[in-house]
């Protein structure tokens, strides 16, 4: 399986990061490796002095599929959940800088927490999903898919464009505004509305 990860897909969050507007899904990958099962500590690596949480609706890919026309794309996912991206910040300024890809920012062991999912048929609309992180009981970061800029629907035809999407793969959405640096012994408790779906620590 493999994690596919959508960036700037919130207008607020690409204003608070200071970049532009994108045309096209900005996508990038994780491993299978990168995964951190469901309320498991998160342990800040060695090679970073500032790491960044992400908190994003994520999907399950349920089916084979390949350059998927946008209105099939609902049939291929079947599973919501809850994930974080957890981002060395200050790798991937330094990448950045030097014109280099991101991948030692973003796809390091254990970098995507994932949830449980919850079968997409218990939402009314997949674009209007309300989604929260607190962090030591206080909120952080909040969103609601129906400011996506791009569609999880359009996200799936994108992606299915280059990649040949396989069953069990996961797709995260994006996030909202309000990231920020995680600390050791804090407390992260993810929600989707008023559901909680994971609650672990750093360390």
């Amino acid at each position: 399986m493999k994690i596919i990860c959508v960036g700037l897909n919130y207008a607020q969050h690409i204003g608070e990061m200071s970049w532009q507007r994108p045309d096209e899904p900005v996508i990038f990958l994780k491993p299978d490796s990168a995964i951190l099962r469901v309320n498991n500590p998160f342990f800040i690596p060695d090679f970073t002095q500032h790491v960044d949480y992400e908190t994003e609706i994520i999907v399950r890919i349920c089916r084979l599929g390949k350059c998927i026309d946008r209105k099939f794309a609902h049939r291929y996912y079947d599973q919501i959940g809850i994930g974080i991206d957890f981002t060395a910040r200050d790798v991937q300024s330094k990448m950045k800088a030097a014109g280099l890809p991101w991948e030692l920012s973003k796809a390091f062991d254990n970098s995507a927490a994932v949830s449980e999912f919850i079968p997409k048929e218990e939402f009314v609309d997949v674009q209007n999903i309300d989604f929260h992180l607190d962090i030591n009981g206080q909120l952080r970061q909040s969103g609601n898919t129906r400011d996506m800029i791009f569609s999880i629907d359009e996200i799936i035809s994108f992606v299915s464009q280059y990649f040949t999407l396989k069953i069990g793969d996961i797709i995260f959405t994006g996030t909202p505004v309000g990231v920020g640096k995680v600390n050791i012994n804090d407390r992260l408790e993810a929600y989707i509305g008023t559901r909680k779906m994971m609650d672990f620590h750093i360390k």
